[in-house]
């Protein structure tokens, strides 16, 4: 019996004996992986996941504050590592190295980044979309023909009152439905009403003031378009690459608010990204189209009827010429067909708007074809007459309204002078060149298919008693109307 197991026990240990050999001579392969290898977390704060795999125990290394993980170690195997950031107000972005450390000598790199933001997200409340009853931009332009400015008033630094007008009322935006206008533009100031500068948090007193005046509007069936003004310039006077991110920020921050507040207004407010930005190059242009951008993607993502809201973009310097020349791409929009384009039109504006002679020129007191004086011929308009206008308007035909793409004429207006210091010397050809400059812009702009705001200060509608001050201005608007 001993004698027989013999050769099997020698032949076992020969065996093991092989074995042990193979082993040493091919040791198991050490194994360690962590992915993604890039990690990008959004400024608003977030998480992510971390799947670590190996055949070792390993552990991280995290020199970030900013950044919390759910564990540190483990064990071979598969696990999932959780990565935690918080809101990221800093300004600059930030990027923190993860090294992952297996006892098997494997190491491995994993980089997590968190863009940045000036303020916290305002969109707080977000609704599910709401089309009923809203119309496209094309079919909400048909609504309404002849707009009215409230200038001078909620978009006054200092407050409502502070350039000299009185607040609104509600009995004053009747009276200029009454004139026959159907629609108002508010221009409004926000900046100067934040309460804490820090997180671009408007004052609530603030916000509810300006829906008190938008609801005016609105339930008098006035269609009525919600803007952010000069506001001191903080975006109009910053369109540049090096302001680019901490404008866009604020528009952000802004437009949440201002978007939620006023979301459950039906399809008669509409609301507009800017005033008169100062853009006169394609470079400042690609800047200004990243901030309507935000525009739009603020307003949408708030939902409820604001995901269809009919909004407004304005072109470079809100100059005809220069929006159909350099505004050639509209923000992306997730809803189609609810874009307008805004532009202005004081031209010319040494009569226009001009009230003193300057270094680049003198006050004009006489425009349009019949209308120049033979008496004081260094007052007469010597640009910007009748077909300068007409080319400026068939220039956003075709490169806007004819694609299906409206344009505001947002603000225009040609004033009198018989008031001020400088009386024309045939002051009944001036107020005549003034109602054909008035009757004629809004006949052609309407023409043209493009809706035009009168801008009014108090001086053709008394703001305090809502009567008619200028009665010629008025009359000269409707028959343009007509």
């Amino acid at each position: 019996m001993k004698t027989r197991l013999l050769p099997t026990l020698r032949l076992l240990i020969a065996v093991l004996f092989i074995s042990s050999c193979q082993k040493k001579a091919n040791p198991v392969a050490p194994e360690l992986s962590a992915a993604p290898s890039q990690i990008n977390l959004p400024a608003a704060g977030g998480t992510a996941d971390l799947t670590i795999t190996g055949n070792a125990d390993w552990s991280i290394s995290n020199a970030a504050l900013w950044l919390q993980l759910n564990k540190s170690s483990g064990n071979n195997g598969s696990s999932t590592v959780k990565l935690t950031a918080g809101f990221n107000g800093t300004g600059a972005s930030r990027s923190a190295v993860l090294t992952v450390t297996a006892q098997n000598g494997q190491a491995r790199s994993v980089r997590v980044s968190q863009a940045a933001e000036l303020y916290p997200s305002y969109n707080t409340s977000p609704k599910a979309p709401d089309s009923i009853g809203m119309s496209t931009a094309v079919q909400l332009a048909a609504k309404f023909k002849l707009g009215w400015n409230i200038g001078n008033t909620l978009e006054a630094i200092g407050g409502e009152t502070a350039w000299g007008n009185p607040q609104i009322t509600e009995s004053y935006v009747k009276a200029v439905k009454q004139l026959g206008f159907t629609a108002i533009r508010i221009p409004c100031a926000w900046d100067i009403h934040l309460d804490n500068k820090a997180t671009a948090h408007i004052d609530q007193n603030w916000m509810n003031r300006v829906k008190e005046v938008v609801g005016y509007c609105v339930n008098n069936g006035m269609y009525v378009m919600l803007n952010i003004h000069w506001d001191g310039g903080w975006l109009e006077n910053n369109i540049s690459k090096l302001k680019h991110d901490s404008v866009n920020a604020k528009q952000k921050a802004l437009w949440e608010q201002i978007a939620t507040t006023m979301r459950d207004f039906d399809e008669h407010l509409m609301f507009a990204s800017a005033n008169e930005p100062a853009a006169d190059n394609a470079e400042k242009m690609a800047v200004l189209a990243s901030y309507h951008q935000t525009f739009v993607n603020a307003v949408r993502a708030t939902g409820g009827k604001n995901s269809h809201r009919v909004l407004i973009v304005q072109g470079p310097n809100t100059n005809a010429t220069l929006t159909a020349e350099l505004m050639n791409t509209l923000p992306k929009d997730p809803t189609a067909n609810r874009l307008m384009v805004e532009v202005h039109n004081y031209t010319p504006s040494q009569f226009c708007i001009l009230n003193e002679d300057v270094s680049w020129g003198k006050m004009a007191y006489y425009w349009g074809k019949g209308y120049h004086s033979t008496i004081e011929t260094d007052r007469n308009a010597t640009y910007g007459e009748e077909d300068a206008h007409i080319a400026d308007y068939n220039k956003l035909k075709t490169k806007f309204v004819d694609k299906g793409i409206p344009v505001i004429m947002g603000e225009y207006g040609a004033y009198r002078r018989d008031n001020s210091a400088h009386v024309p010397k045939e002051l009944a050809l001036h107020n005549a060149s003034v109602d054909y400059w008035i009757t004629f812009t809004t006949k052609e702009a309407l023409a043209h298919g493009v809706k035009p705001f009168w801008w009014d200060t108090g001086g053709a509608l008394d703001r305090r008693t809502n009567t008619v001050k200028d009665q010629r201005t008025i009359d000269a608007l409707l028959a343009g109307a007509k």
